[in-house]
């Protein structure tokens, strides 16, 4: 039985997201961390809150978020309209999420690779090391178990051609992985003071 994927997941999960909007430059909460479930090819598909407002009112729209430098995303927004059975959720700030692509398996000798290379659980695409008994690590992990299932079901239509051809990057384990160095910081470190 095929499986069926929506439209836009391929879309989000090659979306960069948390750039600047070039439509509110001088705004404070400008950042493009929204995608429109509803809108089809309409650029960009990253978003801020105020093109929400104003092109989006009456649209389903999800909030990405960051966890550690990648993004994820709300179960409590993605469960209705998307199959995310066998994917590792994790609990960040009190609410369920889980990440959109593959993030790079800890190496070295860090307690993180320790606790890797201890896992009964992995990820059937890229083999990261899972917390609980799931199938995958992300979305874009699931995404690619799907696609190979289907027999690559972009030839049947529930899947753009352009998805198929992107399946490397729909993982991220190139792009996703590699991202440019460019990235705005959460805020300004600052040091302790010195004095007692």
């Amino acid at each position: 039985m095929m499986r069926r994927v929506p439209e836009w997941l391929d879309t989000l999960l090659s979306t960069r997201f948390f750039l600047a909007c070039p439509a509110h430059p001088a705004s404070p909460r400008n950042e493009c961390n929204m995608f429109c479930l509803d809108c089809r090819g309409a650029p960009p598909p990253a978003f801020c809150y105020y093109c929400r407002a104003h092109r989006h009112a009456a649209h389903r729209v999800i909030q990405i978020r960051r966890s550690s430098y990648h993004d994820v995303v709300r179960v409590s927004e993605v469960e209705d309209v998307l199959d995310i059975t066998g994917v590792q959720t994790y609990v960040i700030n009190s609410a369920r999420v889980l990440f959109l692509n593959e993030r790079p398996q800890p190496r070295g000798a860090g307690a993180a690779a320790g606790k890797a290379a201890a896992s009964p659980y992995n990820c059937e695409i890229c083999g990261r090391a899972l917390l609980d008994p799931f199938r995958f690590c992300s979305l874009g992990c699931k995404l690619v178990d799907t696609k190979r299932s289907n027999g690559h079901a972009a030839a049947t239509g529930n899947v753009g051609e352009a998805g198929g051809a992107n399946e490397a990057e729909a993982g991220g384990s190139k792009d996703g992985a590699a991202r440019p160095q460019g990235r705005r910081r959460k805020g300004i470190p600052h040091r302790a003071p010195f004095w007692s």
